[in-house]
């Protein structure tokens, strides 16, 4: 009965010493929240993997539909990341936009993917819900998932493209305002 007292001290005491420093590491203001801050390559690792997993175990309840290479539904996702992606991923033959060069951790450049790149599920999972600390914004919350759908579908097309092929989708696609 004694051990266990102090085995139970311990752990609480551990605990609340643990529950102390971390309130303590958040209010000293130490951590530096600027986006020009490199993060340190522990933090990189750890942002990363948690990620990484979070995604595994999720990707595997989503249902890829059959139809993501139907032209249609690669033009309605064309269109979406026109208006929606461009700036922070750009697209073919386009530089680093002032807004992704900014953002930390930097956005993936989509126009250099390579096709084993492009994982459905897991696309489809960013898109509809964001990622946080990373300027990523759930756009579930205002596109529904047949949208999110034609995004992906545009993705599985970007690897390898051109920039007058880009070009000629655009054209083809009209005004943003049509």
């Amino acid at each position: 009965m004694h051990t266990v007292r102090i085995v139970s001290c311990t752990v609480l005491t551990v605990f609340l010493a643990t529950l102390a420093g971390g309130l303590a590491f958040i209010y000293s203001g130490c951590f530096n929240v600027s986006a020009r801050w490199q993060d340190p390559a522990l933090l990189q690792w750890a942002m990363l993997t948690t990620r990484e997993h979070s995604l595994d175990v999720r990707k595997k309840q989503v249902k890829v539909p059959a139809n993501l290479d139907d032209p249609k539904l690669v033009r309605e996702g064309f269109m979406h990341y026109r208006e929606m992606c461009i700036g922070c991923h750009r697209a073919p033959g386009l530089s680093n936009s002032d807004l992704a060069k900014g953002l930390n951790p930097q956005p993936p450049n989509f126009s250099s993917l390579e096709a084993d790149d492009v994982d459905p599920p897991e696309f489809f999972l960013i898109i509809r819900n964001g990622i946080r600390m990373t300027a990523m914004p759930a756009w579930g919350v205002t596109h529904d998932d047949e949208k999110i759908w034609g995004l992906v579908a545009f993705l599985k097309k970007l690897p390898g493209m051109k920039p007058e092929q880009y070009q000629a989708m655009d054209k083809e696609a009209g005004s943003v305002r049509d």
